[in-house]
């Protein structure tokens, strides 16, 4: 008597966990096995793809069919589709099998595989579940690609967005507070240039009840999904592109490529590279320069037998390392040498002011120069029509001129009627900055790390003796 593994395969979980199929296809088998006086040895059952033979559980019954101890006859499924879904997987594993003295059979579609023209029907069998899923694979990318072409985002929304369906049953995705907000308030601090990404990250996620990772911030901040764009990869002829998303966008498209040009490094000459603002005995960390080799400096802690001591040091091998109190010091004694006399004041104040109402232009010399191209314009045309009453001109000619000049000077009596900008408050605004260029010592003691940092200037380190002379702000 023969003996029989039973190999019973479902494509899902669910179907799995229902089990409709699964108890199905074992009754079949067994009907099978009792009217061929086939005896039964294990039942296997799998919720795996048939993509391929990498599932746990042929794994396991292909180890113990190699074992000498296996008395396994046949292996017995319903259709070729339980057994494999790939034509060229299928024939290298019934060679293995064969080669075990294993026969293989689908009791609903029985082969012969012993007679060679069976093969060709073998191949029919395998090869149309194949055809079947590459079609179903094909028409949901294409489904996915013109959804996209519409402006619609596929799969999990971003961190920011939600997921929704309408009554309809359509799906959408729109924003969700108060990811939506901190997102926004990321995006704005990086196109500063001042903090880190990851120290923006940091901080987005101690005001968010979901937290994101490293590596998905950094894809979050690439995705042109968040100025109302969606991405469509290119695909044989088509070229890539951007396409008009149906969400509402959250910020800007100028914001977003300021961000990209930060994080490109395109806008680097513009501010320094900082570090992450992790520890505040190094307010300095990423506005410093190695003297030897040009590189970023950071800085560390060294324990010491009873308390750790800082220093500023390069990551490189040139060895350069100073202590960061001293640093800290000579940095901070140069902010308060920065301090601004009364006098001084009053004189910058003075010469901002003259130099401010001779160069630019305010609403009131823009009103006046435009009366003033009013009245060059009419003196134009006065000249123009003496011309023809003294027959210097002819009509056509006059009457072009004249049309010109009406055209120009409509055009400049729709901007004169125009209501002015709200004028700045430019004094005012003057005596603020000059009082905080002021009081910067101040700022930089009492601001706390991060406006530390955003105060520090960066700095070149002359040579390894550090002292108070040889530091030198960078031009």
């Amino acid at each position: 008597m023969k003996t029989a593994d039973l190999y019973i395969r479902v494509s899902t979980d669910e179907q799995a966990d229902k089990g409709y199929s699964q108890r199905d296809q074992e009754e079949r088998l067994r009907r099978f096995c009792t009217t061929n006086n086939i005896k039964i040895g294990n039942i296997i059952f799998e919720d795996h793809s048939a993509k391929s033979f990498n599932r746990p559980e042929w794994i396991k019954l292909l180890t113990e069919l190699k074992k000498r101890s296996s008395k396994t006859n046949m292996i017995l499924f319903t259709k070729w589709d339980r057994f494999s879904r790939n034509a060229g997987d299928a024939y290298q594993m019934i060679s293995i099998l064969s080669k075990l003295g294993i026969e293989i059979q689908a009791v609903e579609q029985p082969l012969d595989l012993s007679i060679p023209e069976n093969k060709m029907m073998l191949a029919i069998y395998l090869a149309a579940p194949e055809v079947e899923n590459d079609r179903r694979a094909l028409n949901v990318f294409y489904g996915m690609r013109r959804a996209r072409k519409e402006g619609r985002v596929m799969g999990k929304a971003p961190f920011g967005y939600a997921n929704k369906s309408r009554e309809n049953g359509e799906k959408y995705i729109a924003l969700q507070e108060p990811e939506a907000s901190a997102m926004k308030w990321a995006f704005n601090e990086i196109a500063k240039g001042v903090l880190a990404c990851n120290q923006i990250r940091l901080e987005l996620n101690k005001s968010t009840r979901k937290k994101v990772s490293r590596t998905s911030f950094h894809i979050a901040i690439r995705n042109p999904v968040y100025y109302g764009k969606v991405f469509l990869e290119k695909h044989k002829d088509e070229e890539a592109c951007l396409v008009e998303g149906q969400h509402q966008p959250l910020i800007s498209e100028e914001l977003f490529h300021r961000v990209q040009d930060v994080l490109d490094g395109k806008r680097r000459k513009e501010r320094p590279n900082t570090k992450i603002l992790s520890d505040e005995n190094f307010p300095l960390r990423g506005f410093l320069i190695c003297p030897k080799c040009g590189n970023n400096i950071t800085g560390s802690a060294s324990k010491g037998r009873n308390n750790r001591y800082y220093y500023y040091h390069c990551n490189s091998t040139c060895g350069f390392r100073h202590r960061a109190e001293i640093v800290n010091t000579v940095f901070e004694n140069g902010l308060k040498q920065l301090e601004m006399k009364e006098g001084i004041k009053k004189m910058v104040k003075k010469m901002f002011l003259d130099h401010y109402e001779k160069h630019i232009r305010t609403p009131k010399n823009e009103r006046k120069a435009i009366l003033n191209e009013i009245d060059k314009l009419n003196a134009r045309l006065s000249v123009a029509r003496n011309k023809l009453l003294s027959e210097t001109i002819d009509d056509e000619e006059y009457f072009e001129v004249k049309k010109e000049c009406r055209e120009k000077i409509e055009k400049l009596e729709v901007q004169f009627k125009q209501e002015p900008e709200t004028k700045l408050n430019i004094p005012k605004l003057l005596e603020q900055a000059l009082e905080s260029l002021t009081n910067v010592w101040k700022l930089y003691s009492e601001g706390g790390l991060q406006l530390s940092g955003q105060l520090s200037v960066r700095f070149f380190l002359k040579n390894s003796n550090l002292t108070e002379n040889s530091i030198e702000p960078l031009e």
